[in-house]
């Protein structure tokens, strides 16, 4: 499989097609009642859109990609939305955020990978600043279609998040099959 998968037109469109059921407003639901509305939000591999547009009902909201094509595809459909090419990993931007949202992005990150993240989330927050992931529940790890895929319990998130974020929430639901899924919400320290 391609290692590029997010980088083609061909394989974004893909996905778009793939996708375009799914959206993370049950997630985005939950981060409603510990964000208030109109906060500063950054979300993390904003992909087509489709959580951006419902993160932006309520928030200024600030989308990203490391992805030419998706950022392409999302600047097209729209045209007044604030998009930046960021890598999950590094997040250099010099913005401060009052949320931080991805929804299945950063399982794609190797534990040390998604360290690194943790600390430039943690930088990129305003004091008390919220994080709002999802992840995909299990152990290990695997390559899907080229991409990485990294598996996460709630004992191995709340070791790699609580030492920067005091966690509020963290459960298990369902996105394809009952419990293959864990959200995690947290309050910068």
């Amino acid at each position: 499989m391609d290692n590029n998968y997010y980088h083609t037109k061909e394989s974004v469109q893909e996905y778009i097609r793939l996708a375009k059921d799914a959206n993370g407003e049950s997630l985005i639901k939950k981060l409603r009642k510990i964000l208030p509305p109109k906060s500063k939000v950054l979300e993390i591999g904003s992909g087509p859109g489709t959580d951006w547009k419902i993160l932006n009902e309520s928030y200024r909201t600030t989308g990203s990609d490391n992805s030419d094509e998706f950022l392409k595809h999302l600047t097209a459909e729209n045209p007044t939305g604030k998009f930046l090419d960021l890598d999950a990993k590094t997040l250099m931007t010099n913005q401060k955020f009052d949320g931080i949202y991805s929804n299945k992005v950063m399982h794609h990150l190797k534990d040390n990978e998604l360290s690194e993240s943790i600390d430039r989330q943690h930088a990129i927050l305003n004091s008390n600043g919220i994080i709002c992931h999802s992840f995909w529940k299990g152990e290990g790890s695997e390559t899907f279609k080229g991409l990485f895929v990294n598996y996460h319990t709630k004992v191995a998130l709340e070791q790699m998040f609580r030492s920067r974020f005091k966690i509020l929430s963290l459960e298990t639901y369902k996105e394809f099959e009952e419990g293959d899924s864990l959200l995690l919400i947290g309050r910068k320290k």
